[in-house]
């Protein structure tokens, strides 16, 4: 491991003393937290109503209970019943003995600071971009296990694009969602942006927080590879923000057929603002310095570089790097209007699964940082909230996968069942109104034939206006 690795992780280790210790500090108030969100901790009835529209009262409207003390909570539809009885078959969801690290604080260090272990087999490809820029895609080309099911019709395997966090870090959780999706039939794809994961940065600009034009280009060389084969897409963290600008910017013509978003940020400028728990903070904000680093020198002529490695905050980082620009400089305010991942949420036309934890101690309670209101009037957003899980966990007991890797992809597996039985209703009724209306036009003709007021001029005038 390299210096700098070493201290990053002995600076995140720390963190996990603390969280040895913060759930003594903020007993009582998660407590409180977990009886306003989750209400059946306390014995509440499921469809136990508040008026008032107060915090109390968030997620009792619209929520279904689900094993092991999770919640959907969604707008009622024929596609919210068909992920509603798959998730209360899954066996992942089931309560069971909880591991030694169920702390929230445990759950999310051994997410980010344990050292990866081997993986899967990667074959990357860089993409050139139209301004000359680099994005990594490294391809999970092995191993392949015994017995893999194949998710589509016809032997084509669908393609996971999966989408790391913001910090371009590459988790364990990540490699071990594209070793599962491997073993049941995917052809998963890991997207780097520029600089990030050993991508060289040939051009002075790296990508901002929620900007998903490099993303388009590489979603299109993907459908070029794959023309025939359906196309998910799951993101981690902060990542989600790039998938669901993404998302909302192209609307029905996004290729894919079902999203995920693993411990989504959704309410992004107010995470930064607000920060994270100091030492998260500090770790997070000293990985971000450490990989930028490595471009000081093709950086310095659009960024003060100076100012950007003595900030104090990942809301200083993020404003220095993208706002305070040498050649085109903008507001704080002017970067989220274009950044904001739910900026054109409306127009996303794919179904999207988020799954949060109410313990999650980067994003905070979800009464504070869910816009609930998202998943209760659009049709296609599905919150599934757990108890436990802490930020990007929702660890088991090895060497089971984390329990949100086999939710997401029986999820992937539902829609695609879903919309198959969709398009054949649809086959249907389209050659049986072709059947039908072919029935009514040769009665027409046949009536029209063996009519004695027909005259030629009448049958060359019908012609006419038939062909024109």
């Amino acid at each position: 491991m390299p210096p700098w690795g070493t201290a990053l992780a002995l600076l995140l280790a720390a963190l996990a003393l603390l969280g040895l210790l913060a759930p003594r500090l903020r007993r009582f108030g998660r407590r409180r937290v977990r009886a306003r969100t989750l209400p059946e901790a306390r014995g509440q009835h499921d469809d136990e109503e508040v008026d008032g529209g107060g915090p109390a009262d968030q997620f009792c409207d619209g929520r279904e209970p689900l094993p092991g003390g999770c919640r959907l909570i969604c707008k009622r539809s024929a596609l919210a019943q068909c992920l509603l009885r798959t998730l209360r078959r899954s066996a992942a969801l089931e309560p069971g003995p909880r591991p030694w690290l169920s702390g929230p604080h445990l759950q999310t260090l051994c997410h980010f600071v344990l050292p990866v272990r081997p993986g899967p087999e990667l074959a990357r490809e860089y993409l050139q971009l139209a301004d000359d820029g680099l994005v990594a895609l490294d391809w999970v080309v092995g191993p392949c296990a015994r017995g893999r099911r194949i998710t589509n019709a016809g032997g084509l395997p669908a393609v996971l694009l999966v989408i790391p966090n913001a910090w371009g870090r590459l988790t364990r959780n990540v490699l071990d969602l594209c070793l599962l999706a491997l073993e049941r039939g995917y052809y998963p794809v890991i997207f780097h942006r520029r600089g990030h994961h050993g991508c060289p940065l040939v051009s002075p600009r790296l990508q901002p927080f929620g900007d998903p034009s490099d993303l388009k280009e590489a979603v299109t060389y993907i459908r070029f590879r794959h023309p025939a084969a359906r196309l998910f897409a799951v993101s981690e963290g902060s990542g989600s923000a790039l998938l669901l600008s993404y998302l909302g910017e192209c609307g029905s013509s996004s290729y894919v057929t079902g999203a995920a978003c693993i411990s989504p940020v959704l309410r992004c400028r107010e995470w930064f603002e607000a920060g994270l728990p100091w030492l998260y903070e500090r770790g997070f904000l000293l990985h971000q310095k450490i990989a930028v680093s490595r471009y000081a020198t093709a950086l310095e002529d659009t960024v003060d570089t100076d100012k950007l490695f003595r900030s104090r905050s990942l809301r200083e980082f993020e404003e220095t790097l993208f706002c305070h620009t040498k050649s085109f400089p903008i507001s704080w305010d002017t970067y989220w209007d274009r950044n904001d991942p739910l900026r054109d949420v409306d127009e996303a036309a794919v179904p999207v699964l988020c799954i949060c934890s109410a313990d999650d101690p980067l994003c905070g309670p979800p009464d504070h940082t869910l816009p609930t209101e998202l998943f209760h009037s659009n049709p296609y957003f599905f919150l599934l909230l757990s108890r436990h899980g802490g930020h990007c966990g929702f660890l088991r007991q090895e060497p089971l996968p984390a329990w949100s890797h086999e939710v997401i992809l029986e999820n992937f597996w539902a829609l695609t069942e879903f919309f198959r039985t969709e398009e054949r209703m649809k086959g249907l009724s389209r050659r049986r109104a072709s059947f039908l209306g072919g029935r009514r036009r040769w009665g027409a003709l046949q009536k029209r034939e063996v009519s004695p007021s027909s005259s030629l001029e009448e049958i060359f005038s019908w012609k006419r206006s038939y062909t024109r």
